[in-house]
């Protein structure tokens, strides 16, 4: 695939700059797994804002990247994209899609 190297760095840039967020992350999910049922539900949104935070960066950093390209070499761009997010960053690939 033409994107793959691109992809690879542009994700390996995602992980050194977002690593607070991907550690919040990691945090809030465990932070719900272990709540008790009475806070089980504000942890789980707590889990869902920071998600939708780094799914927003990833989109972001994909769509600017998308936009100078054609109409085919974007399709395809971006499709490599998602499916690289959905290997390696699978929380955040849920609705990478959607955005």
């Amino acid at each position: 695939m033409r994107f793959t190297d691109l992809i690879e760095r542009q994700l390996d840039l995602f992980e050194r700059e977002q690593r607070g967020l991907i550690e919040d992350c990691i945090a809030a999910e465990r932070a719900y797994n272990r709540a008790e049922r009475a806070e089980a539900e504000q942890r789980y949104g707590d889990y869902v804002d920071l998600v939708e935070t780094g799914t927003e960066v990833l989109a972001d950093l994909r769509d600017n990247f998308a936009s100078t390209l054609d109409e085919d070499a974007a399709d395809e761009y971006e499709q490599a994209f998602n499916r690289a997010v959905l290997r390696r960053f699978r929380r955040f690939a849920l609705e990478i899609e959607d955005r």
